[in-house]
């Protein structure tokens, strides 16, 4: 399940849903708006099935916040492409499907990806 964060724009919101990539947003579709990012987003992430929450909030990318059973993907890109790069990492040949996903935290930027990993300790860079 794509999670998208309320800071995510309603015309990317709306670019993802011509491009047929489902996805549900906090504030609207799912949770309450202005959910605080460790005491409610977290926990909300816990009691879903294997999902990917996707922000611009640098606050989640932090190597702490791994989890086997979700994804958090900060996207470091300006929002006018928000979209295009959420499509894009889902295309993404080592995050394509959703169990790839599971238990990292990833930065994504125009340069490439920056990611941590359950189990791994060092911080590890990923092309596009």
């Amino acid at each position: 399940m794509n999670i998208l964060d309320e800071n995510i724009f309603f015309d990317q919101r709306e670019i993802l849903r011509l491009r047929k990539v489902h996805f549900r947003q906090i504030g609207v579709e799912i949770g309450h708006a202005g959910m605080k990012d460790r005491n409610e987003i977290i926990p909300l992430l816990h009691s879903l099935r294997r999902p990917t929450l996707f922000t611009s909030d640098q606050d989640f990318y932090q190597p702490d916040w791994r989890h086997a059973g979700y994804c958090l993907v900060y996207l470091d890109v300006p929002p006018d492409e928000t979209a295009d790069f959420i499509r894009r990492f889902l295309r993404h040949k080592v995050f394509r499907a959703q169990a790839q996903r599971m238990g990292f935290v990833i930065r994504v930027r125009q340069s490439g990806l920056t990611c941590w990993q359950v189990g791994l300790e060092a911080e590890r860079v990923v092309g596009w």
